[in-house]
């Protein structure tokens, strides 16, 4: 097994995302901080602060620069930070004059933090998007279920009847929250890093706001109010968001492994998993990473708000912290969308084995309903507790719950609808509209 199973040509394909784990490579990294560069002297070229024909060469020479990323291994280890190697291994290709206006007041970590955020746009496109599809996916399969009667259960009993479509729009409502919050913190986090050495843009004087601003637009970034280097709550916010994100998608799934057992047997998705010496068992493996992966997210998330901490003007412990556990929060939530949208598309329900499953309980789960019902007859108080009376006694004997209250009570209530599941699902399919609503008015 590989450091983390995502990286591992074995458990990658389980546990890994082939593009948001790219945007995170080293690769990826080293264009991003080049690009970083490249808008930095740009800017500061507008500003008179060096040689316009110098900015221009940079661009191109960055453009067209490709720095392996083992040649960047030895300096990292001795600065803590990759961009010392870079600047100079950039420094050769742009060659002469103009090299030496690289990199011209920045510090190391506008440079990183910039490339960061370059990166993080596109991996929440993706995360965006996969979110948009799965709210769709689960759209449909709510109106396709809104009639489908299915056994509501509360802390691991049986409650009342319910639908398998006011079940899925609970998974749906949460993910169309998360694209609203997304599109809330977007302007928060994606500024661009630029602070100098000490975070007040010293060595560009009274040029630093302006060139801040500047780089920000080329490279489609927002200026922040102040520099960022100890102010890290966005970042913090980003990893709350993700954990979110796969906390509801790990309830969707810890949901179809239960519905999934072959005692329930009501509904299926995203296929099953053979067991390597019992050849009847098709285990919920896809259901279940979303249960592990939301469990991964909710650990981790603690250590982004530990990066929180950072010490006077810059803080090397914090930034660690974040480069060791952002990236595997990203692709955790992009594989965990991309899982969800394997159940969401292959979903099915047995609504044989969810009449079946009612059914067995010898009209238990309609107590509720039989108390309402007497109730128009009797105080509710008597009501309740001949239902319960009746309940305990049914249970003991084998009986009906409907045949034990026949024998209790001459009160004239229609005692088959009553029994009916279907008719006490209450407002259900109302919800249901509702839910749908609110999640379309989220999608593109």
């Amino acid at each position: 097994m590989a450091v983390t199973p995502a990286e591992s040509a074995i458990y990658g394909a389980l546990l890994s995302d082939d593009a948001v784990a790219a945007l995170f490579g080293d690769e990826a990294e080293i264009r991003a901080m080049l690009d970083a560069e490249a808008a930095l002297a740009a800017a500061q070229a507008e500003r008179g602060m060096i040689p316009p024909d110098a900015a221009a060469r940079i661009a191109t020479a960055l453009a067209g620069t490709r720095i392996a990323p083992g040649s960047l291994a030895a300096g990292t280890a001795s600065a803590g930070v990759p961009v010392g190697p870079l600047v100079a291994a950039a420094r050769e290709a742009v060659g002469g004059e103009a090299a030496g206006w690289l990199h011209f007041g920045a510090t190391s970590q506008d440079i990183v933090d910039t490339a960061l955020v370059l990166r993080l746009r596109g991996a929440l496109d993706i995360l965006d998007a996969r979110l948009a599809a799965l709210v769709e996916l689960l759209g449909a399969r709510a109106d396709e279920h809104r009639a489908t009667v299915m056994t509501a259960r509360t802390r691991w009993q049986q409650a009342t009847p319910t639908t398998f479509g006011l079940r899925i729009a609970g998974w749906m409502t949460p993910l169309a929250a998360h694209r609203i919050r997304l599109a809330e913190l977007r302007p928060r986090l994606l500024c661009v890093q630029l602070g100098g050495a000490s975070g007040n843009m010293a060595a560009m004087g009274e040029n630093g706001v302006a060139v801040m601003e500047a780089m920000a637009a080329k490279l489609g970034l927002a200026a922040p109010t102040l520099p960022w280097h100890t102010a890290r709550e966005t970042l913090a916010e980003l990893a709350s968001w993700l954990s979110l994100v796969t906390g509801s998608l790990g309830k969707m799934g810890r949901d179809m492994t239960l519905l999934a057992q072959n005692e329930v047997a009501e509904a299926r998705g995203g296929g099953g998993g053979g067991s390597s010496t019992m050849p009847h068992k098709a285990n919920p493996v896809v259901a279940e990473m979303l249960v592990a992966l939301a469990r991964q997210n909710a650990g981790l998330v603690s250590a982004m708000h530990h990066a929180l901490v950072a010490e006077h003007e810059r803080s090397g412990e914090a930034w660690t912290v974040e480069w060791l556990t952002l990236p595997q929060m990203a692709v955790a939530t992009a594989v965990a969308l991309r899982h969800a949208g394997a159940i969401a598309e292959t979903l099915t329900a047995d609504p044989a084995a969810m009449r079946a499953n009612i059914e067995a309980a010898d009209g238990m789960l309609l107590a509720e309903a039989a108390v309402f019902a007497l109730a128009r007859h009797m105080p509710r108080e008597a009501a309740q507790a001949l239902v319960a009376a009746a309940c305990r006694d049914a249970a003991a004997e084998g009986l009906h719950l409907r045949d034990e209250l026949c024998r209790r009570s001459d009160a004239p209530v229609d005692w088959d609808a009553v029994f009916e599941p279907a008719n006490y699902t209450g407002a259900a399919d109302a919800l249901v509209d509702r839910a749908l609503a609110a999640a379309r008015a989220t999608l593109p």
